[in-house]
C-alpha cells in the first residue's frame, strides 16, 4: 500500500486563509555559494515575524549519519543538540501581504513523496507561485552588479530575460524537483540562481543574499525589507576591496575575471544580435577551464 504523503508533515491548528500566496523555497543541503540562500532565509525569518504553518517529520527524511547534527559538550555533560528542521512558515511583507517560506534541511530520501506532500500544501493553501532560491559560484567579479538567473515552468514568468545557456546536466536537488514536478502539474514555478564570485564562494556574501531578496520581491510582487542586507553588503564589499588592494595576486585574479566576464557579456549580446546559438554547459566549462589553465601556466612561468 502506498505511503500517504500527508504523513510526512503536521499542520498547525490555525492556517493562513489567503489564496494567491507565493511560496519561497530555501532548503539547505545543496550548493549555496556565499551562503546567499541561508543569509536570505535568515534575514526574512528575523525581520518578518514568522508564524508556523507545518512541520515535516525529519526522522523520515533525514540521513543523520550522512549529515551528523552538531552537539556541544561542556565540561562533563552534553549542553545542546542542533535538531534538524524542515518547516513551513507564513510571513507578512511590509504591505500586509502574506507569503510562505519553506526552509530547513533538504530531504535525503523519499523525494517523490516529499514533493507530493509539498504539492498537497500548495493546493490546500492556495499558492499561486513557488520561487526556489539558489546560489552558484561562477567566474564573475565582485565589482560588477550581482546577476540573478531566472528559470521557470513558463517563459511568461521570466519576462524579457535572455537565456544564458543552451543545455547543461547538473545534479538534482529536492527544490529543483519541486519546481519541475509542480510545473508539470500546472503550478507556476520559478527558480532564482544568484551568481556569486567563485573566490568568495566559501564565505558570507550578503550582496548575493540582497539580490535574492530583491528578486523575490520583484517576481512575487512583495514588499520585503533589505536595509540590513544593504549595510552588510556594503561592509563586505569594503572588506573584499581592502583584501584585493593588499594582495597583488588577488588583484590580478579579480582583473582577469573582470576582463573575462565583460568579454563574455559583450559576446553574448552580439551573439543574440547575430542570431547565433547559445553556448552549451560543456562549452562554458571548457572555456573557463582553459582560462584557469592559462592563468596557472602564466603563474608557473612567472
Amino acid at each position: 500500500m502506498p505511503l500517504d504523503p500527508s504523513d510526512l508533515y503536521r499542520l498547525e491548528p490555525e492556517l493562513p486563509n489567503a489564496p494567491g500566496m507565493v511560496l519561497v523555497i530555501a532548503l539547505d543541503g545543496f550548493i549555496d555559494a556565499g551562503w546567499a540562500r541561508r543569509l536570505a532565509r535568515t534575514h526574512l525569518l528575523a525581520t518578518l515575524e514568522p508564524t508556523l504553518v507545518a512541520t515535516f517529520d525529519v526522522d523520515q527524511l533525514y540521513d543523520y549519519r550522512a549529515r551528523r547534527p552538531a552537539m556541544v559538550f561542556v565540561e562533563d555533560h552534553w549542553e545542546s543538540y542542533e535538531d534538524p528542521e524542515l518547516v513551513l512558515h507564513c510571513l507578512t511583507d511590509g504591505a500586509g501581504t502574506p507569503f510562505l517560506l519553506l526552509s530547513g534541511a533538504e530531504p535525503d530520501v523519499q523525494w517523490e513523496r516529499f514533493v507530493t506532500a509539498v504539492h498537497e500544501l500548495v493546493v490546500r493553501l492556495g499558492v499561486r507561485l513557488t520561487v526556489g532560491l539558489n546560489a552558484i559560484p561562477m567566474g564573475v567579479p565582485h565589482t560588477r552588479a550581482v546577476g540573478v538567473l531566472l528559470h521557470g515552468s513558463r517563459k511568461e514568468l521570466l519576462g524579457d530575460q535572455l537565456p544564458w545557456i543552451d543545455t547543461v546536466q547538473v545534479p538534482a536537488s529536492a527544490a529543483h524537483l519541486i519546481e519541475y514536478r509542480l510545473g508539470k502539474l500546472g503550478v507556476d514555478t520559478m527558480g532564482l540562481a544568484v551568481q556569486v564570485p567563485h573566490y568568495v564562494a566559501n564565505v558570507d556574501y550578503p550582496a548575493a543574499a540582497l539580490a535574492l531578496v530583491q528578486e523575490v520581491a520583484r517576481v512575487g510582487d512583495l514588499s520585503l525589507p533589505v536595509d540590513e542586507l544593504v549595510t552588510a553588503a556594503t561592509e563586505a564589499r569594503a572588506a573584499i576591496d581592502a583584501q584585493v588592494e593588499d594582495s597583488p595576486e588577488l588583484g590580478q585574479l579579480v582583473s582577469a575575471v573582470e576582463q573575462s566576464y565583460d568579454e563574455f557579456l559583450a559576446g553574448r549580446a552580439q551573439a543574440r544580435i547575430d542570431g547565433m546559438s547559445l553556448p552549451t554547459g560543456d562549452e562554458l566549462g571548457a572555456q573557463f577551464e582553459a582560462f584557469l589553465a592559462e592563468r596557472t601556466d602564466k603563474d608557473d612561468k612567472a
